[in-house]
């Protein structure tokens, strides 16, 4: 058996369980996905030589834990540096960290440039000075549901694995319980990019030693969705020293407004996400150079605010019952209001609105009187109100047209204006009289 199959087997691969030790390989995608292989079978592995994408799928690693795993002679290299594999995914196994330890160094043969664990167990501790000053292909680690010792206490491990993560570019931790990340290991990460963090058990009081001085200096995209936070003055006092800080996305916190927050957010912030934080109003001081804000999914009954560089701001699923002032936002060219308490649209803010790229309006409770539905009407006619467009605007009032989609309520003038059409008429009926008189 091959150097690269000894390799790919110290990776994920178990005895016959569920579909009986086979890979899968599917040409159209060039994935390949292994289930439980074990050494014996392992000849259905060399289909996924063809692969760009290997998924290992099931098993426990704990009876390869003597597994001899040697230096790799010249060939061996040659081999695993022409394989065109660039993404490993290992999913639903028990992975001693002994193991791993003894079998990443050999990544460094490879074009490997993305790693993930989704749903492991890392089990005991690793042996990491193997990984002294060795360097790794790979820009891209993420661990999705995975349980393993806390991360306070492991800061030898990543002192070994420094050459390789102060190189790593994106970063995921997600669903996996955490509750603090230690200062001294976002120093160890100078080049990340991206940071992912959704989904753990981070508090306000966790944020300030993950982010500091020193930590993370070239962060740009943050997301911290779906954790234990509520303190919005907290959040922005402990983010400020990511200089680099792009993308922020706290959604799905519970956040509340703090009496006298002036904590002041990086100027290079420019993509905030507030969607689902339970807003009742709009949280101060925003990042003063947003170009995308997002505050849908909240309570918010009015938003007056201004952003001279908002390009981008989504509202759905509010209670607002009125646009926010289009004036606010000079250079905005997408708004989202769908799902509000918005009733009619005024003839100015049509034509304000007119003139943005993107507008949703659907799902609001619309008055299809004459007025209301010609402003819904001439702004569908500038061809911006996207797909929702006519299925999702329907009248509740008045009466007559409740159910109604409002494209098909008639706004002609004999309707409308029944005034500007009678008047004329009778006009030129008492001259057609006087005429004949």
């Amino acid at each position: 058996m091959s150097v690269a199959v000894l390799l790919l087997l110290g990776l994920g691969l178990l005895e016959a369980e569920g579909r009986r030790n086979r890979c899968f390989f599917n040409r159209t995608q060039e994935y390949c996905t292994c289930y439980n292989l074990s050494e014996e079978t392992a000849g259905s592995l060399i289909q996924c030589l063809a692969a760009t994408v290997v998924e290992f799928r099931g098993g426990d690693l704990e009876k390869y834990i003597a597994f001899p795993i040697r230096d790799l002679d010249p060939s061996a290299i040659e081999t695993l540096g022409s394989l065109i594999i660039e993404k490993i995914i290992i999913a639903g196994v028990l992975v001693p960290e002994i193991l791993l330890a003894r079998v990443l160094r050999f990544f460094s043969y490879t074009h490997v440039k993305e790693l993930a664990f989704d749903s492991c167990v890392f089990q005991g501790t690793g042996d990491w000075h193997e990984m002294d000053g060795q360097s790794l292909p790979i820009l891209s680690l993420s661990f999705h549901n995975v349980t393993s010792a806390p991360l306070t206490g492991n800061e030898k491990a990543f002192s070994s694995l420094s050459m390789w993560l102060e190189t790593l570019q994106d970063l995921a931790v997600t669903s996996s319980h955490v509750t603090s990340l230690p200062c001294a290991i976002g120093r160890v990460f100078r080049a990340l990019h991206s940071l992912d963090l959704a989904q753990n058990s981070l508090g306000d009081g966790s944020l300030t030693p993950a982010f500091c001085q020193g930590a993370f200096p070239q962060l740009q995209v943050l997301s911290l969705q779906h954790n234990n936070l509520t303190s919005y003055h907290s959040v922005c006092e402990s983010v400020q020293l990511l200089r680099e800080l792009q993308d922020l996305n706290l959604s799905q916190n519970k956040l509340m407004a703090d009496p006298s927050s002036s904590c002041q957010w990086p100027a290079t912030l420019r993509i905030f996400n507030l969607s689902n934080t339970g807003l009742d109003e709009v949280l101060t001081p925003l990042p003063a150079n947003l170009e995308v804000l997002d505050m849908s999914f909240n309570h918010l009954h009015a938003v007056d605010i201004s952003l001279s560089s908002l390009k981008k701001l989504f509202l759905s699923q509010n209670l607002l019952q009125a646009v926010p002032s289009i004036r606010n936002y000079p250079v905005l060219d997408t708004l989202h209001l769908d799902n509000n308490s918005v009733t009619e649209l005024s003839w100015d803010e049509v034509q304000l609105l007119g003139h943005l790229q993107d507008v949703d309006v659907a799902n609001n409770p619309f008055n299809c009187s004459c007025s209301g539905a010609r402003a819904l009407q001439s702004l569908a006619a500038t061809g911006h109100l996207g797909q929702g467009w006519p299925r999702d605007y329907t009248c509740q009032s008045p009466p007559g047209y409740q159910g109604w989609l409002v494209v098909a309520v008639p706004v002609s003038v004999l309707r409308c204006h029944r005034a500007a059409v009678v008047a004329p008429l009778c006009v030129a009926l008492a001259l057609l009289v006087l005429a004949g008189a």
